[in-house]
């Protein structure tokens, strides 16, 4: 097929984060049988060798500058309000446009350049016109619903922003209501996701295709370390890592220390915000921004914790923690999309959602030799039989071309 993927943020490396790990992936193993345009925009901090790298994996790389991020301000803020109201655009996906892209995009439909075009996140949606699934398939390739995100933080009180979030949530869900119908394919991570399209009554058709991990970029590890290590991964700039860190060593971890006085905590992740810097003034908390390797610091710990309270799709930092083999507690919302626990499923990891669940469940795993291997092989089976790349990519290769009119 000769296919054209639409991602904004640049995939390369995938390490950058969770849109770029799970775009570059299935772009990757896409590549090896397809010919791909790929259609992206370029942040000041891309360089040129991240370019070349990229455009190993495709056939043309088309390239556009990145918008500079929204300004700050009261007026401003009201403005971007009301342009959302108005246009039933968010915020986030509007500072994007580009009529540039547009024109381009328009132009290559036109002209039947393509069997097929993904959008790879749904902030790319803006681009797809209604009509253009009369001439071509078009697939939005959603990593989460942004409207069960906030209703979530509005209701645990996670909101980064309550009073925007409140006038935010009917307008989202106008707004994901309306701009799925426009795709011939949706394609979400989790089970979740998809009830959530149900109850919206689309009748476009709906595929889950969750996150996977590189086998050989985290293989597992060769011994267990014991100890009272435990590790909290992911981009530590993104809010929701951010609660999560501040959380568990604000309210968890001091608690955890009087029991164990040699605990420690590594906080892994690229770009940590402010508050998460200021944990490392906790004693024993270490906060290391980006590092060459994860999976080299996971195979460290005795335990990883992923305590979100927020974020909804499936998590590359529990898959990547299960390829690994170091034994997870995490809460649901670090869960979601995988079976872990229940009648007739093996025990892969442990779920906490309260201060005392966390307590116990790391506790019995400090304690619990025997409980860490059966939850570390559990989990690598797991996900070597689930959560491959390679399979995935090939889940994802039959949907695009389901019903496609090939030249």
């Amino acid at each position: 097929m000769k296919l054209l993927m639409i991602c904004a943020t640049f995939p390369y490396p995938p390490s950058r984060g969770g849109t770029q790990v799970r775009t570059f992936n299935l772009l990757k193993q896409l590549s090896y049988h397809h010919e791909i345009t790929f259609l992206t925009q370029k942040a000041e901090d891309i360089t040129t060798e991240e370019i070349e790298a990229l455009k190993h994996w495709v056939k043309s790389l088309i390239l556009f500058p990145r918008p500079a991020n929204p300004k700050t301000g009261l007026l401003k803020k009201f403005n971007r309000f009301s342009q959302f109201l108005i246009t039933g655009t968010p915020p986030n996906v509007s500072f994007l446009y580009d009529q540039s892209i547009q024109k381009w995009l328009d132009q290559a439909v036109e002209n039947n350049n393509f069997d097929a075009i993904t959008c790879e996140h749904s902030v790319n949606e803006i681009y797809i016109r209604p009509s253009y699934k009369n001439k071509i398939k078009t697939i939005i390739n959603s990593h989460s619903s942004v409207y069960r995100t906030c209703k979530h933080q509005l209701e645990t009180g996670t909101s980064e922003n309550f009073k925007r979030d409140r006038l935010y949530l009917p307008l989202l869900k106008r707004y994901e209501k309306r701009v799925y119908q426009k795709f011939s394919h949706i394609v979400v991570t989790t089970d979740e996701d998809y009830q959530q399209l149900k109850e919206f009554k689309i009748d476009t058709p709906v595929s889950v295709l969750p996150n996977g991990v590189d086998l050989d970029i985290f293989p597992y590890r060769k011994s267990d370390p014991g100890g009272h290590h435990l590790i909290i991964t992911g981009g530590m700039d993104y809010v929701v890592n951010i609660d999560a860190a501040c959380f568990f060593s604000q309210d968890i971890f001091p608690l955890l220390r009087q029991k164990y006085p040699d605990l420690t905590l590594t906080i892994v992740g690229a770009n940590p915000a402010p508050s998460v810097i200021k944990l490392a003034e906790i004693p024993d908390i270490i906060v290391t921004g980006k590092v060459p390797s994860m999976a080299e610091y996971l195979h460290k710990a005795t335990v990883c914790v992923i305590p979100l309270r927020s974020g909804f799709g499936i998590k590359n930092k529990t898959l990547e923690a299960m390829a690994v083999g170091v034994p997870i507690v995490a809460s649901d919302r670090g869960l979601e999309g995988m079976e872990v626990d229940g009648k007739n499923i093996p025990l892969r990891a442990l779920r906490a959602n309260t201060i005392k669940e966390y307590m116990k469940a790391i506790s019995n795993l400090f304690e619990d030799k025997k409980l860490r291997q059966t939850l570390s092989k559990n989990a690598r089976y797991y996900v070597e039989n689930h959560f491959t790349w390679e399979s995935l990519g090939k889940e994802y290769e039959k949907i695009i071309m389901d019903k496609c009119k090939l030249r």
